[in-house]
């Protein structure tokens, strides 16, 4: 695979994808948790919305109204919080601190001083329950821990999706460089997750490191395949999505196929995520729309496939992201609000630096 320097112009559309996919799941997804698939169908088509090709109108007295308006059609002024968000920055801000020779302690004290408790959710709220209980002010402050720091990844919920919605930047910024992205992934989830938790952020930063140097999308799915187990559960998620690539049962067949799994399992996201992707061609409207549509973790789905469409180097269209002002709110230690030129900027600078230590 070629490496390439990273290009300014896929990493703007990378950015713009995911936050615009994120918005656009983001006040659906209550429906999709209590309501499940038919609860949010029934919405989108009470309300004119399918197919889904545009930001979800707010109906007033909806749930959707009452949680999510902000991120509703003719409401949207920025990019609103949102854990995909939080992560994404956070990744970067990791990067810029300690570089690629990061270790799982690294993510851990980059958590304590930034990311608030109250912002995680399932084996990231596990892992940090078991990261407070343990530590001690010498960790904090850049001391080996005195605990088996593995622990943490010992929780209920660590094959579920969220070290997947973790591993988009490290992607981002290894272009043709799939297994040092799949690497940094991994480091970044182990401290939550173990086993197809993991593989499945190795295979979206692969997947995102593999996009811009490969013209088809299925190379390079095949090239972060190679980054993970042959026979592991991910790799079995990842083919049946690709098997329903174009279908019109695909949604149902989706659902059939991981019924009983949460809603926020990292397999049933991930396969959803591959179909979706392959079957949208170079329509970023189908992509992001036909994801969230789709059902289960409508918010994080909507940003993995947006952020790995706009790798692709297709142009994200503007009226995706003119609502949102190129503001992106935040909710880390110290940080409310960035621009997306500042995003993209310091994500180009440390592509940069990564590719010139390994020329």
């Amino acid at each position: 695979m070629n490496i390439v320097s990273a290009d300014p112009v896929k990493i703007r559309a990378a950015w713009q994808g995911r936050i615009s996919g994120c918005i656009l799941g983001k006040p659906v997804e209550v429906l999709s948790f209590q309501q499940g698939l038919d609860g949010l169908t029934n919405y989108l088509e009470g309300t004119g919305a399918l197919p889904l090709r545009d930001y979800v109108p707010a109906e007033a007295g909806s749930a959707v109204d009452r949680i999510g308006s902000p991120c509703c059609r003719g409401h949207i002024e920025r990019a609103e919080p949102d854990d995909d968000i939080n992560y994404t920055v956070l990744a970067l801000m990791l990067l810029e601190e300690r570089g690629i020779g990061f270790d799982v302690t690294d993510v851990a004290r980059a958590w304590l001083r930034l990311l608030p408790a109250g912002a995680t959710w399932t084996a990231e709220r596990a892992a940090y329950a078991t990261l407070l209980t343990n530590m001690d002010d010498e960790f904090v402050n850049g001391d080996e821990p005195g605990f088996d720091i593995t622990i943490c990844s010992q929780n209920d919920y660590n094959d579920w999706i969220g070290a997947q919605i973790r591993a988009d930047l490290y992607g981002w910024v290894c272009p043709g460089r799939p297994a040092l992205a799949a690497e940094l992934a991994a480091r970044d989830a182990s401290l939550s997750h173990r086993g197809d938790g993991v593989y499945s952020a190795m295979f979206v930063a692969a997947l995102g490191a593999s996009i811009p140097t490969i013209d088809d999308l299925d190379t390079a799915i095949d090239a972060a395949l190679a980054q993970i187990p042959e026979g592991s559960n991910v790799a079995a998620a990842v083919a049946f999505g690709r098997e329903l690539a174009g279908r019109e049962d695909a949604v149902e067949r989706l659902h059939r196929e991981y019924a009983g799994l949460s809603p926020v399992h990292t397999l049933n996201n991930l396969s959803l995520v591959v179909w979706a992707l392959l079957s949208a061609g170079d329509d970023f409207s189908a992509a992001i729309g036909d994801a969230v549509a789709a059902g289960w973790d409508t918010d994080c789905n909507g940003a993995t496939v947006g952020g790995l469409f706009g790798l692709t180097g297709h142009a994200i269209p503007e009226r995706w992201t003119a609502p949102w002002n190129e503001r992106v709110g935040l909710s880390l230690a110290g940080h409310s609000e960035l621009s997306l030129d500042e995003l993209v900027a310091r994500t180009v600078a440390v592509a940069d630096s990564i590719g010139a230590s390994h020329v």
